[in-house]
């Protein structure tokens, strides 16, 4: 275990160096959810249609373009390992006596302090445009966490992605196709209960809409009646993806 934990340490200090030494895709990638905020948010907002329980469009949908930026940080993190293999410091990190299982955990959970760095972005962003958040420092701290928690396993999503296509350009197409659906197919722009059925199935199974339900009553509504629930969602979406992209992790060197 002290093997285990010293590996994943050791790969999310690797990620901070290389945020550290270059933060020019973190200020990219917070452009999107930025024009989300600052435009998408108050036009849909003065139309009125959207049932959000009296909290301002551009609140309620703050949590949801937060978990969309962060998950898609997370989701191209699999760029990174088919560069690696390109360039063989994958092969040499797999014939090391490392064990996969942590080789990918830590991996995910550098993608994730990479997802945390842009959080951290958009927060402030949020707030100095006017999103009123919770004064309440434990859940911010506990909004973050989530987010860190929820980007690793779509991280390690991602690495198993990497290791079934193999190459950069398959992969970037399928990238959006999967964020996209998620986040529309969620409770990130609108409630469940405005969906047609079909799509509220769909919403269900999402684990996009139990990470949003979750930063949202964080940090926005304070209600928390769900929290664990969404949580425990979240916990078996990881483990599973932690599992499956550790069983077929060597494949991608193959």
């Amino acid at each position: 275990m002290r093997d285990y934990i010293r590996i994943m340490l050791s790969m999310i200090e690797l990620e901070i160096r290389r945020i550290m030494h270059d933060r020019t895709e973190l200020y990219l990638r917070a452009v999107q959810p930025m024009l989300w905020l600052i435009i998408f948010g108050p036009v849909m907002g003065s139309l009125k249609v959207i049932p959000t329980g009296g909290v301002p469009y551009t609140d309620y949908i703050m949590p949801g373009v937060l978990v969309q930026s962060t998950t898609t940080v997370a989701i191209f993190f699999g760029l990174v390992m088919i560069w690696e293999r390109e360039s063989g410091i994958l092969k040499k990190l797999v014939s090391s006596p490392s064990p996969g299982f942590a080789i990918v955990v830590g991996r995910s959970m550098a993608a994730g302090t990479r997802a945390l760095f842009q959080a951290l972005l958009i927060i402030p962003f949020a707030v100095l445009i006017g999103v009123r958040l919770l004064p309440n420092f434990l859940y911010i701290i506990l909004a973050l966490v989530i987010v860190f928690v929820a980007s690793s396993g779509f991280a390690a999503l991602s690495i198993l992605i990497a290791s079934i296509l193999k190459t950069r350009e398959r992969f970037m197409g399928l990238g959006q196709v999967i964020i996209l659906p998620m986040f529309f197919g969620s409770n990130a722009l609108y409630p469940i209960k405005s969906m047609p059925p079909l799509l509220q199935l769909f919403a269900s199974i999402n684990p996009m809409t139990y990470i949003v339900d979750a930063t949202r009553g964080l940090l926005i509504t304070g209600d928390t009646s769900q929290l664990a629930v969404d949580v425990v969602a979240i916990l078996i979406f990881d483990a599973l993806l932690f599992l499956l992209a550790s069983w077929n992790f060597k494949r991608i060197i193959e």
